[in-house]
Formats: C-alpha cells, sequence, structure tokens
C-alpha cells in the first residue's frame, strides 16, 4: 500500500470496529508470545509494537504529526508515575541506609512463623495499604522486608510477592486516600465514602477467600531450620542499626498520607528524614556515600551473602530500565487512543449492552483491555468509565454499580499485567519475574469474578424508562 499524501486541511482517516480489532490482537500476539512463552523481557516487544503501529498509522493516512503528537499524550499521563518510580527507588536505598527496612526484617523474623507467614504477610500489606492509601508504598517498605523473610524460611519467593502484591492492592482498593479509588469514584460523581461500601460487597469476600487460600499454602510450607533464622537476625544486627526509632520513616509517611499529602511531596519527605535518622546514627557518612546510594542504591557489606544480595537495591538508576518499558507503553496507549483504535472498540460495546448483566461484563472486559493494551491503571478507569457513564444512567443503574467495576477490574487488574505500570514496578523493586509472581496474585482474579457477578444479579429499576422499554 502506497503512502497517502493529504493536505494539512484533509481528514483524518477513520479505522473501523472490525480494523481495530485485529490491530489489537496483532498487537496483543506481539506482546504475549515472546513475553509469556519465551520468558523474554517486555521492552523490545513493546517498542516494535509501537514502531509498527507508527508505520502502519502513516501508511494509513495519518500525518506524522498526529503519530507524534498521539505519543506526546500518552506520555503526558504517565508523568506522574514515572516521577513516583524514581522517588521510590531513592526511598528503597535510603530506607536500607537509615535502617528502616532491616528493622521491619529484624522484627518480622521475631513474631513470624513458617506456617502463618504467608497469611501474616496479606493481612500486613492489606493493613499498610489501608492507611498509607498506595499499593506502590506497600510494596517498596513491607514488600522487600518480606521478601527477605520469605526467602530466609525458603517460601518459594514468586508466592511470597503474590501475597504481598494481594494484600497491598486490597488494602489501597477501598482505602480512602488511594488516587485510584478517589478516581473512580469522581467519574461517577459520587462520594468516595459510598463509592468504598460498593467495594466492600466484592472486595472483603475476595480478600476473605485470599486469607484461607494463602493460609491453606502457609500450612504446606516445609520447616526450616532456626539456625538460619538466628544467622540472618545476627547479620543484619551486625550490618544496620536495629532499633524502633527507624521505624520513624514507616510513621512519617502514614501521618502524611492521613493530611493527604501527595505521592511525589511524601516519599521525597519520608526519603529525606530517612537520610537524616541514618546520618544522625553514623555522622562520619560522607555527602558523596549518602548522594551515591540516592543514585545507584544501597550496597551493603555484611560479609552475608543473603543479606547484601537482599539489601543491596534501590537508587535512580534501578528505575530506569522500567522507565523505559513504561515510556513505550504509555506511548503506544497514546497512539492506539490517537487512531480512535480503543474508541472504536469501547464505541461498539456500548451499542450491544441491553441489559445490566452485559453492560457489567462490556466494562470489566473494557477495563481488562485497556490495561493489556496500554497499561495505565488511571486509564483503565477513564476511558471506561465516561464510555460507559451514559449506559448506567441509561438504564437506571446506579452509579456505584459502575465505579465499583472501575476499581475491580481497571486498578486491581493493573497489578496482573506483565508489561503494566504496576507490574513493571512490582517486577523491579521485588527483582521476580512478573511471571513467577502472577499466578500467586489471587485478589485480582478473584475481584473481578465477583464484581462481574455482583453486576449481573443487578436489577433494572422497575420504574425507570429503561425497564419499560426492556420489557416491551
Amino acid at each position: 500500500m502506497k503512502i497517502i499524501n493529504k493536505s494539512k486541511n484533509s481528514p483524518e482517516p477513520v479505522i473501523g470496529f472490525s480494523e481495530s480489532l485485529l490491530i489489537l490482537g496483532v498487537i496483543l500476539c506481539i506482546l504475549g508470545y515472546p513475553i509469556i512463552f519465551k520468558h523474554q523481557e517486555p521492552q523490545a516487544p513493546l517498542f516494535i509494537s509501537l514502531v509498527l503501529l507508527a508505520v502502519y498509522g502513516r501508511i494509513r493516512g495519518f500525518k506524522w504529526d498526529t503519530i507524534m503528537n498521539g505519543m506526546r499524550h500518552g506520555l503526558r499521563a504517565g508523568v506522574d508515575p514515572l516521577i513516583i518510580f524514581l522517588s521510590i527507588g531513592v526511598l528503597i536505598a535510603t530506607w536500607i541506609f537509615s535502617g528502616t527496612i532491616p528493622t521491619i526484617m529484624y522484627f518480622g523474623f521475631e513474631i513470624i512463623s513458617v506456617k502463618f507467614f504467608l497469611p501474616t504477610v496479606f493481612i500486613v500489606c492489606t493493613l499498610v495499604g489501608v492507611a498509607c492509601g498506595s499499593s506502590f508504598t506497600t510494596v517498596s517498605t513491607m514488600g522487600i522486608a518480606f521478601i527477605g523473610i520469605g526467602a530466609t524460611l525458603k517460601i518459594n519467593p514468586g508466592l511470597t510477592a503474590g501475597v504481598i502484591v494481594s494484600g497491598a492492592f486490597c488494602g489501597s482498593n477501598i482505602s480512602p486516600l488511594s488516587g485510584t479509588t478517589n478516581l473512580a469514584a469522581s467519574v461517577g460523581e459520587i462520594s468516595i465514602y459510598k463509592h468504598i461500601k460498593s467495594l466492600l460487597t466484592t472486595d472483603i469476600p475476595a480478600w476473605a477467600i485470599c486469607l484461607i487460600l494463602y493460609t491453606f499454602l502457609g500450612l504446606n510450607s516445609k520447616n526450616v531450620s532456626l539456625g538460619a533464622v538466628h544467622q540472618m537476625m545476627a547479620g543484619l544486627q551486625n550490618g544496620f542499626w536495629i532499633s524502633g526509632w527507624a521505624l520513624l520513616p514507616v510513621l512519617l509517611l502514614i501521618v502524611l498520607a492521613i493530611f493527604q499529602v501527595p505521592a511525589i511531596p511524601s516519599l521525597g519527605l519520608g526519603s529525606l528524614f530517612a537520610v537524616v535518622l541514618g546520618w544522625i546514627h553514623a555522622p562520619k557518612t560522607s555527602l558523596t556515600t549518602i548522594t551515591n546510594t540516592i543514585m545507584t542504591g544501597y550496597v551493603s557489606h555484611t560479609g552475608d551473602k543473603t543479606i547484601d544480595t537482599l539489601l543491596s537495591k534501590g537508587g535512580i538508576s534501578s528505575m530506569l530500565t522500567s522507565l523505559a518499558l513504561i515510556i513505550f507503553a504509555l506511548a503506544l496507549g497514546g497512539l492506539l487512543i490517537k487512531f480512535n483504535i480503543i474508541s472504536a472498540i469501547i464505541n461498539h460495546l456500548t451499542g450491544i449492552v441491553k441489559t445490566p448483566g452485559r453492560l457489567a461484563f462490556s466494562t470489566a472486559l473494557t477495563c481488562i483491555g485497556v490495561n493489556l493494551l496500554v497499561g495505565e491503571h488511571y486509564l483503565a478507569i477513564i476511558l471506561p468509565g465516561q464510555s460507559f457513564l451514559p449506559s448506567f444512567d441509561k438504564l437506571g443503574l446506579k452509579r456505584v454499580d459502575l465505579t465499583r467495576i472501575l476499581n475491580d477490574a481497571g486498578a486491581a487488574v493493573n497489578a496482573i499485567v506483565p508489561w503494566s505500570v504496576s507490574g513493571v514496578f512490582i517486577a523491579s523493586t521485588l527483582q521476580i519475574n512478573p511471571l513467577s509472581f502472577i499466578p500467586w496474585v489471587f485478589f485480582p482474579f478473584l475481584v473481578t469474578i465477583l464484581t462481574i457477578i455482583a453486576g449481573m444479579l443487578v436489577k433494572v429499576p422497575v420504574k425507570s424508562p429503561a425497564a419499560n422499554l426492556a420489557t416491551e
């Protein structure tokens, strides 16, 4: 096909439903096959998909300016997550430097048993997620500590990571401090507390099922020698400052979350406070050492290989590979939106939904699709929310039925997409392959199924015009 030359005033081409479906299928194949079946990193498949879609768009008749604007538009949505990623890299390094994460690990060894390790991790991560309203903060703080404890207890790292992620995302899902939860409520133009009350009808049962499953898996864990645990505790004491004072940065983050301080300044203040705390404990630490820790991460020199591996991490540079991945994913998403490929699919779905069950299923499916194709949890809430809101109103349904689906199938599912913002963050922070932990992240799977079932059980109000039409 020849490249079409168009004048500046000529209209852009229109991509229909069938063509959009074919394009999305090709992209999912390019992404899925090497990542899922060949266990490759997602950067190259995403880059290839981005380039091919841009070239296809030009062949199809879109101007280069339109293509570049699409990429820029996609990247704009990711400015905050990109800065948050870098800030969390700094937070991890400084919290190891200050002894915060080693202290959490040390106290964890004292109170956690092997049999009840998994349910304990799940409960703690849920509570921390509710308290701070951020799944990312929970994973990057408590998550790193629990991964270290789990490794010492000889528990599958993928399973431990899955439990951490389930708890963190469940907690943030029902927290009034969560950005995604507030976003879903605002899309539906309802009170945050009405939205959370609706969420509890699906999230609490999903949480309870997860707790049962993780307890069962934990009871099947093998006993480990307490000698390894005591050796780890001794190594932590010898190499780091283990003290209740070292937990003050955790308290600071919770206080900042309660006062609804945005994520970026909260993470920055948490890191700065940790640096000051660490310097007070070790005043001979040079400024060069601190700046190198912030840039390249903390390097542990305890002499214990396990500890040194677990606690040599963080820093700005540790997040750069993940940033490249997110940039490609956001740019690809921007093109899909600019070419109206996403809109074509959504518009087709909104045209065929005639019952609450179909509407709930279509909304959840769209949230999942946006997560798979764009990889951005905010867009997975906004795009389906704005598109399906008129359909919910037309059928006379409550808007909480929509916002619940946006949170459950939009925000939570982002955690189990390997190339999504959340999937990349979890993998880079916990240093684990996404395919190793995704099968154990039960919460997003369960809550999505439950939210679809809840939507199918909703009945059209008898007095609504939509109900009258449905009976004709």
